[in-house]
């Protein structure tokens, strides 16, 4: 059993977020809070395995408080749910040390399925998220991609890579390129590596800001 932190300064929303969540055997809400400083209380006291945090909130909001929290309770990870879909908010998100990113209407499967990956120490960005992402700063970006890796992807990477973004898993990569699980996760290895980044979000977030995707 997963145990949950609900953050949101909604009470109808946390209400209905944690009726969703006891509808699943595989997750518990153990506590709830409705701002970033009552959340870093709330970890502190009950020390959750995920959070589940939004980001427009009073006080603190949910990107200062995943900043915090990243510090002081490194092993607890964050997923950012919210009805915002700015790419700026995505990425501001990742890189205060959010783990992954939800809109708020997704399916209790995919919050479910999210809330195991982050608890694996996997990462998760909803596809369409990372679409918007990619389409947001190709609008502001340079026509001409500029990369400054010491070793470029290579052209299996690159598809592997694309793979990644749209939100498929190793297995799911495997089977649309027809090679082995394990041919594709030295693959997934190997650009994380050159992208000089720990996870696969940030390989995208990283892609993205070079102008490879």
């Amino acid at each position: 059993m997963i145990n949950i932190l609900l953050v949101d300064d909604q009470t109808l929303v946390r209400q209905g977020l944690k009726s969703l969540l006891e509808m699943s055997e595989r997750v518990a809400v153990i506590a709830e809070a409705e701002n970033g400083n009552s959340a870093i209380a709330a970890v502190s006291q009950y020390r959750p395995d995920v959070v589940l945090m939004d980001i427009r909130m009073p006080e603190m909001d949910g990107i200062e408080a995943v900043s915090q929290l990243s510090k002081e309770f490194p092993s607890v990870a964050v997923l950012m749910l919210t009805t915002f879909d700015d790419h700026a908010s995505v990425i501001a998100a990742i890189q205060a040390g959010a783990k992954g990113y939800l809109l708020k209407d997704v399916s209790l499967e995919t919050l479910v399925d999210a809330i195991e990956a982050l608890y694996r120490g996997e990462s998760w960005i909803q596809p369409v998220v990372t679409e918007r992402i990619i389409k947001g700063l190709q609008s502001v970006r340079p026509q001409t991609p500029t990369t400054d890796l010491v070793e470029p992807l290579t052209d299996k990477e690159l598809a592997v890579l694309r793979l990644v973004a749209a939100g498929l898993s190793n297995q799911e990569i495997a089977e649309s390129l027809f090679k082995s699980t394990g041919t594709v996760k030295n693959q997934v290895s190997s650009l994380m590596a050159k992208l000089e980044v720990r996870d696969r979000t940030r390989a995208v977030l990283k892609a993205i800001e070079l102008g490879l995707l």
